[in-house]
């Protein structure tokens, strides 16, 4: 069974910074693409960051391009994201799960999120 436990989110002024983390398990992580997205209140979830399943390439929405930077750790299962000079519109619920197409992101298995407030 699919989980995901994100964490390290909190409260952070406009300009700061937070390492968000996510551990998974029960499926083979080494092979898969992952991603990090979001949902901003009153707002549809939207992909952020993707990394492939060696880590060599990432990609990145343009709103948080330059400034958050996706790693994986494959020994431990943990994908990471490195958010600096963090925005009141990166305000939003943060969860990781596998790269997927958007048109099976309802059917997918979520993990609780970690919620990021930037705000002064």
């Amino acid at each position: 069974q699919v989980q995901l436990v994100e964490s390290g989110g909190g409260l952070v002024q406009p300009g700061g910074s937070l390492r968000l983390s996510c551990a998974a398990s029960g499926f083979t992580f080494r092979v898969f693409a992952m991603s990090w997205y979001r949902q901003a209140p009153g707002k549809e979830r939207e992909s952020v960051a993707d990394i492939t399943s060696d880590g060599g390439s990432t990609n990145y929405a343009d709103s948080v391009k330059g400034r958050f930077t996706i790693s994986r750790d494959n020994a431990k299962n943990t994908v990471y994201l490195q958010m600096n000079s963090l925005k009141p519109e990166d305000t939003a619920v943060y969860y990781c799960n596998k790269r997927m197409l958007k048109a099976i992101w309802g059917y997918a298995s979520w993990g609780q999120g970690t919620r990021v407030t930037v705000s002064s």
